[in-house]
């Protein structure tokens, strides 16, 4: 659109295309509902007031406010590409998405970044891309490929490539290795994501020091407040195995609100489509006391202006028209989106786009050395350590404790709710297996198994029994990658998701249906967990605090290496 058509649109000379007549206008720079109408010329907003227009649309005094920005995700979290995930979110009212491909980019590197650059496209959801910093996230974890300074640099003058993706490898940073700081200065005056669950003290000040502006990580109202007071961003975040929102929302008050915003980081299909997205969020927030304007400028304007994506985030002239319509400010349930000025959803549905298909061949992405696979684990002293769950957080405690040994063997104790767990490596076929044990996921049989095992995207299995385990793993690496459940040699439900182990080819509605099979099947086995294979997979990543488990061994974060399972 030529500047000089938008100018005279807006200055009453021209009609606009559209004009959203009798609006109540939530006003994110003010603070203020404005009753007026929205006049738009293509994809952007021309002016507030009384215009004419070749097409009007009478809102009958509902609410518009902007549409909701998510500031951290990983697509492949919800097990679809990204046109599947836009026909999840975008009814309920999200249009734009800045998302870190380091899951399947832990798999596939550049190669699989691209493919979510294209998959990304004709969609009716704008999708940006932070570059990702950790590939692998630690030298502790075998990974599909590693990338470099110079490698990421390749995507820099990518368009919907806003910048460096979360820098997850804390400890490097803080202690100024090489390839990290390389990294850093690659994206110097970029976008540069934080992630940095737990530090504190002059740790903290080391890591900012490096111009990393945000944080998603923070499980505490003291964290998030010494974090902001440092100069960070902070996302409140509401994935589906991190439920941070409500403990944090007491952060939020009149000189922290808009250094806040909201992110889903990882939410998987069930919750995308019961819950919803970033309109959960703002309802939650202002369920809990947050002023209704407040939140929505949390979900809007404040990622925005953190981004640098100032055409969007706010209702003015200029900016996009990516707009939600609603009717009860306390409460808001989406009823119509506009994305660039076009009616892209209405009444939970999207509306049917023209999508080009264009063929995509991704490498192969199970590759293991199956004559290395066993899950014995022979006794090396009388004291184990375990992983310990914590329900609802990523977080894990460090336990250790006696446990059972048959024939020379540590055995798993459903009865103590510990359970035997392995990564198994599926990249390289190096024949790397990491054995351990788990207190908290809940089976009192049989075994789960999947290949989304945050972030190297392993093999990651845990069972009451060996044989119960190699047929969950047997299950999911006949389908190339997935999630299963088995009992003895009875696989009793899974999930494929061949697109590098990390997502399906089928709609989200279908992936959901088969999530809910095997999501019975761990209930059936015994697990009371919310979604225990989401929390299965955060076992395995090993920088977030305190015991992990990866190809390589058992990783104690807080001192950020790798230790014996058997305490000395």
């Amino acid at each position: 659109m030529e500047l000089a058509e938008l100018i005279e649109v807006a200055r009453g000379d021209e009609p606009a295309d559209l004009l959203l007549k009798d609006a109540k206008v939530v006003n994110v720079f003010t603070g203020e509902i404005e009753e007026t109408h929205i006049a738009i010329v293509h994809s952007r907003i021309a002016g507030l007031g009384n215009y004419q227009a070749r097409e009007v649309v009478d809102l009958g005094g509902r609410y518009v406010c902007p549409g909701f920005i998510d500031a951290h995700a990983h697509i492949e979290s919800a097990m679809v590409p990204p046109n599947e995930f836009a026909r999840a979110v975008v009814p309920h009212g999200t249009t734009t998405v800045v998302t870190d491909p380091h899951e399947i980019a832990n798999v596939l590197g550049l190669e699989g970044i691209r493919y979510m650059l294209e998959m990304a496209k004709y969609n009716p959801l704008s999708i940006y891309v932070m570059a990702p910093s950790c590939v692998p996230s630690t030298q502790m974890e075998t990974t599909g490929a590693e990338l470099r300074w110079y490698d990421l640099q390749t995507l820099q003058h990518e368009p919907y490539v806003l910048g460096l993706g979360e820098m997850m490898n804390f400890p490097g940073v803080i202690n100024g290795v090489p390839d990290v700081l390389d990294k850093l200065r690659a994206f110097q005056g970029r976008v540069k994501d934080g992630h940095a669950p737990g530090v504190d003290g002059k740790r903290l000040m080391a890591y900012t020091a490096a111009n990393i502006g945000s944080d998603h990580e923070c499980t505490t109202v003291e964290e998030a407040r010494h974090k902001l007071g440092l100069g960070m961003f902070i996302f409140l975040r509401e994935a589906t195995n991190a439920r941070n929102l409500r403990d944090l929302l007491p952060v939020v008050d009149a000189h922290t609100s808009r250094r806040l915003g909201f992110c889903t980081d990882d939410r998987m299909p069930a919750d995308l489509l019961d819950e919803g997205h970033i309109d959960h969020m703002v309802r939650v927030a202002i369920a809990e006391g947050v002023d209704p304007v407040t939140a929505i400028r949390m979900a809007t304007l404040n990622p925005s202006e953190y981004f640098h994506l100032h055409d969007r985030g706010a209702i003015a002239p200029a900016r996009r028209a990516d707009l939600l319509v609603f009717s009860d400010l306390r409460a808001p349930q989406v009823e119509m989106v506009y994305r660039g000025g076009k009616l892209v959803a209405k009444d939970g549905e999207t509306i049917p786009w023209e999508r080009p298909q264009r063929p995509s061949v991704l490498s192969s992405s199970m590759n293991v050395d199956w004559s290395q696979v066993n899950f014995r684990i022979p006794a090396d002293g009388d004291r184990v350590r375990l992983i310990g769950l914590v329900p609802d957080q990523i977080v894990t405690e460090h336990l250790v404790e006696d446990l059972s040994v048959q024939q020379g063997e540590v055995m798993a104790d459903p009865s103590r709710n510990i359970l035997k767990m392995a990564v198994i490596e599926r990249h390289l076929a190096t024949g790397n297996v990491g054995l351990g044990f788990v207190k908290g996921l809940g089976l009192q049989k049989g075994a789960i198994a999947s290949t989304v095992a945050h972030d190297h995207h392993n093999i990651v299995v845990a069972g009451a029994d060996d044989e119960s385990m190699f047929n969950a793993v047997q299950a999911i690496t006949a389908t190339r990658g997935g999630m299963a459940a088995a009992y003895d040699e009875t696989v009793l439900a899974q999930l494929p998701l061949p697109i590098a182990g990390l997502m399906s080819d089928q709609p989200i509605e279908s992936v959901r249906r088969q999530l809910d099979e095997i999501l019975a099947a761990a209930r059936q086995l015994g697990s009371p967990l919310h979604d225990p294979f989401m929390a299965l997979s955060f076992l395995a990543l090993p920088v977030v605090p305190s015991l992990k488990l990866t190809d390589r061994g058992l990783v104690d974060v807080d001192k950020f290496e790798l230790v014996s399972l058997f305490e000395s």
